[in-house]
């Protein structure tokens, strides 16, 4: 199979069941974004190759989890909204993430003020994915609330979250510093 097919070569794709639409269409722009936060988890997860930590496989196994689950959530966008969703989005995956950021926030300490990204590569990466997650919010949040499932938002709201615990997770793990943000420059 080849990759390229060149049927985008004149500014158009195809959402899920075919529609064509233009490359800029914003529930383009809501899935891609959903694919670059993932690219993000991914460029950040390649900098723990040569690290090792007690938890690294159950961190790695969390995260490729949330992957998957991001990727059926551009596949969701993805999909006219006139057009049945082939896999739907569950309350139980937000809570999944409520979970872990619950968990991994109990050992962590208690913010003060706010933080720069900063610290191990994997965890100044993970902020990175945090703020393209904050920007595939955003966008679909401009589709309007009939044209995407709400849970889709909130899941989004929450990635962020998690991924903000999760960078400040691994800066404790491996030793990276948390660098305050100063009030007076």
């Amino acid at each position: 199979m080849r990759i390229y097919t060149r049927s985008g070569d004149k500014g158009k794709t195809s959402l899920i069941y075919g529609k064509r639409v233009a490359k800029n269409d914003l529930r383009v722009e809501a899935y891609g974004t959903c694919d670059e936060t993932n690219s993000m988890i991914g460029l950040a997860l390649s900098f723990l190759d040569k690290e090792d930590w007690e938890a690294k496989e159950v961190f790695l196994e969390k995260m490729h989890r949330i992957q998957t689950i991001l990727f059926h959530v551009g596949a969701e966008l993805a999909t006219p909204s006139d057009k049945e969703v082939t896999w739907k989005l569950k309350k139980d995956h937000i809570q999944e993430l409520e979970d872990q950021i619950d968990e991994w926030d109990k050992d962590l300490e208690t913010l003060r003020n706010f933080i720069l990204p900063s610290g191990h590569p994997t965890s100044s990466a993970l902020h990175a994915a945090r703020t393209v997650a904050r920007r595939a919010e955003r966008t679909a949040v401009g589709l309007g609330e009939d044209a995407v499932n709400p849970l889709v938002v909130s899941y989004l709201n929450r990635l962020s979250d998690f991924l903000f615990v999760a960078a400040r997770y691994v800066n404790k793990e491996l030793g990276g510093e948390e660098i305050p943000l100063k009030a007076d420059i």
